[in-house]
């Protein structure tokens, strides 16, 4: 019976500690902009999900083993978004804060350096909102879903726009 259950207890271990390893990876490299998926970034996601599958289900390529990762991933998947949830401390180490980026006009370059945005980019988000010059933004904020949402005075509504480089994705596929 133990001979049964030990290769699918290895499978279901194994897909967990992947899962943990990549949230863990993903948050120490700083992808918080995960909802502006560049062609790079597609790529990465692919290239990863092909990279750890065997480490996942090791030579078991069987419906069962797969379907077995597969419920692993789902079940962790869910517990992590329940402790999140209930937990703001993890969810914030989880997730990250949302960065302010421009206040009153202002750029604030310290959170502009660590969210790795240059002034081109920050430029193309306030323009895509209907304002001209950053002195007419009274606040920016990278959200931790990636995008960047923008109010100002001028326009008197907050709105929240996801990169072109989305879209174009969608419209390739």
């Amino acid at each position: 019976m133990m001979a049964l259950i030990f290769p699918y207890l290895k499978i279901i271990l194994s897909s967990v500690s992947v899962y943990i390893f990549i949230v863990v990876a993903i948050r120490f490299f700083g992808k918080n902009e995960l909802a502006q998926l560049s062609v790079v970034d597609l790529v990465f996601i692919l290239l990863i999900s092909n990279a750890v599958q065997n480490a996942m289900v090791g030579t078991d390529s069987s419906l069962c083993g797969g379907m077995v990762a597969a419920t692993s991933l789902f079940v962790v998947n869910y517990l992590f978004k329940l402790v999140m949830y209930r937990f703001s401390k993890f969810n914030k180490l989880i997730q990250g804060e949302p960065l302010l980026l421009i206040y009153h006009g202002k750029i604030n370059k310290k959170n502009m350096t660590k969210s790795k945005i240059s002034m081109n980019e920050i430029m193309e988000v306030i323009r895509e909102h209907g304002v001209a010059v950053v002195g007419q933004v009274d606040l920016a904020v990278l959200e931790v879903d990636g995008n960047i949402s923008v109010m100002s005075h001028e326009f008197k509504h907050k709105t929240t726009k996801k990169k072109k480089a989305h879209k174009t994705i969608a419209k390739n596929i």
